[in-house]
């Protein structure tokens, strides 16, 4: 009986398995490349969290800015948004007092301009209904990334993430709602 040999098929397929082996486990061991092997991954989390947070207040500040008429719906979201800003930077050595106390400042009332969008920052669409759908819709996203990286959060981390996570999804839906409808 002649010795059966593997086919070119088969052969190809197992080359290709062994290349992409090599190439994940060569990628495995690098790890990202902007992560710092030194910082541990819980206060290189807790630092994006924050600064996520404080993206999304430059969008309230830039929302009540062009639509001043809705600063005091948008004032208790907003300060909601920089508690958990202040709250995740807490366990981050990084974080400084004037950064804290600066997220805590609440939207002026008087109708006031904010400071201007930080540059690269979505613009706020002239109607005010739209500019709220672009503020839930920043809300939303940023919500699902963090229930997304729960997976990967410590403990007291991955809790305070999933609070801050479902009370984003509150605020879409409280941006998007009308203002004393009933259900």
């Amino acid at each position: 009986m002649p010795p059966i040999l593997p086919s070119r098929r088969g052969l190809l397929a197992g080359a290709a398995g062994i290349a992409g082996a090599a190439l994940l486990s060569g990628c495995s061991d690098d790890g990202p490349p902007a992560a710092d092997p030194e910082v541990p991954l819980e206060r290189r989390m807790r630092e994006t969290a924050v600064r996520e947070s404080e993206r999304l207040l430059e969008r309230y500040d830039a929302t009540s800015a062009a639509h001043p008429a809705l600063a005091q719906r948008l004032a208790p979201l907003r300060a909601s948004v920089a508690a958990h800003a202040a709250g995740l930077a807490e366990g981050s050595p990084a974080s400084s007092p004037s950064r804290s106390a600066s997220a805590a400042s609440p939207v002026p009332s008087g109708g006031a301009a904010a400071a201007p969008p930080a540059p690269g920052a979505a613009p706020v669409p002239a109607a005010p209904a739209d500019a709220l759908t672009a503020l839930a819709d920043a809300e939303r996203s940023l919500a699902e990334a963090r229930t997304i990286s729960l997976a990967e959060a410590p403990g007291e981390l991955a809790r305070m993430l999933a609070s801050v996570a479902a009370c984003g999804h509150v605020h879409a839906y409280l941006l998007t709602s009308t203002p004393g409808a009933s259900s």
